[in-house]
């Protein structure tokens, strides 16, 4: 099985790369775990304030839009896209495994995690999900994200292959 992580912007905390990069190491026996990052739009100044209010600019959703044709642009059509927003259905370590499995077991052979920028998803790329994940009411910095995303992916392989893994 394929698994992508397309995200925004780019890590530059070597903390965050070297966690990223021991799972990428770790998940090499059970599946090919690409990242895939797009360039993120410059961000208007008190946009993400605004955003957290929900009162999105025309400028910050053009920020938005932009970094979703980039992000629609690396998806390719027979993907099974999951994207992680806030108000997405829950899963315990247990039940995202089971996702996964189930996936690999009706045929799907490339599953696409896609972390947005600041601002979060355009509407473009949340009509292109195929599943809509949370994994917390709590807004996470995308880089961080990066990092969590790969521990469950690797959790769920684990727990899939019977494997022992800390609690």
């Amino acid at each position: 099985m394929k698994i992508t992580v397309l995200c925004v912007g780019k890590i530059k905390e070597k903390f965050y790369r070297d966690a990223v990069a021991e799972y990428q190491k770790r998940l090499r026996i059970y599946c090919n775990l690409e990242i895939l990052e797009v360039n993120d739009e410059k961000t208007p100044d008190k946009a993400v304030s605004k955003a957290k209010s929900g009162a999105l600019s025309f400028e910050e959703d053009l920020v938005r839009k932009k970094e979703g044709e980039r992000i629609l642009s690396k998806i390719k059509a027979d993907a099974y896209v999951c994207t992680l927003e806030i108000n997405g259905k829950r899963f315990t370590s247990e039940g995202f495994a089971h996702m996964i499995a189930q996936k690999a077991v009706t045929g799907t052979s490339h599953i696409v995690f896609v972390i947005g920028g600041s601002l979060g998803l355009h509407d473009s790329v949340s009509r292109r999900a195929d599943l809509v994940v949370s994994f917390s009411d709590f807004t996470f910095p995308h880089q961080l994200m990066r990092v969590i995303l790969c521990e469950q992916v690797y959790r769920a392989f684990r727990i899939n292959q019977g494997a022992p893994y800390h609690k």
